[in-house]
């Protein structure tokens, strides 16, 4: 098992390694060339410009079992298609019970910013500590679930 982590922005990096480092879990960090990143724990892999290059590189690399920490719903959605788990940066994680219908909102929300008519989506919330602990509690309990299911296997 192993985790990799969607980086390019992502809030939660240092939080993600903490914990793998308590379940001794290898990590892998995806960027694009327009991020610089650095960790003394994980792998870094940058990957070459493109629009969802970082995206297509990391579910080439992701393996059943394996986990995906990610904001992205379509890279969790191909995650879930590998049969490797998904988590995104608050805490929550994506099932096959909750991603159709998170990929609707995201495409009901994309063509509303496209329709010719003045729609103001709010952004999100900006980070708070609390969020942090939330995907601290919401990895490391997902750490469990699938620990737990490479046991049964």
């Amino acid at each position: 098992m192993r985790i990799y982590v969607d980086a390019d922005a992502c809030p939660v990096v240092k939080i993600t390694e903490q914990v793998a480092r308590k379940y001794a879990l290898p990590v892998t960090l995806l960027c694009d060339t327009n991020h610089i990143l650095i960790s003394d724990y994980s792998e870094v892999r940058v990957i070459g410009a493109g629009a969802d290059a970082v995206d297509l590189a990391l579910i080439n690399l992701c393996q059943a079992g394996d986990i995906v920490v990610t904001q992205d719903y379509g890279v969790a959605a191909m995650a879930l298609g590998k049969n490797a788990y998904a988590i995104h940066q608050n805490g929550w994680r994506y099932t096959a019970e909750n991603i159709d219908r998170l990929l609707m909102e995201r495409h009901m929300a994309k063509k509303a910013r496209r329709s010719k008519k003045k729609i103001h989506l709010k952004g999100p919330a900006k980070r708070t500590e609390a969020d942090n602990e939330k995907f601290a509690d919401g990895l490391a309990r997902l750490l469990e679930v699938a620990r737990n299911s490479d046991e049964l296997a």
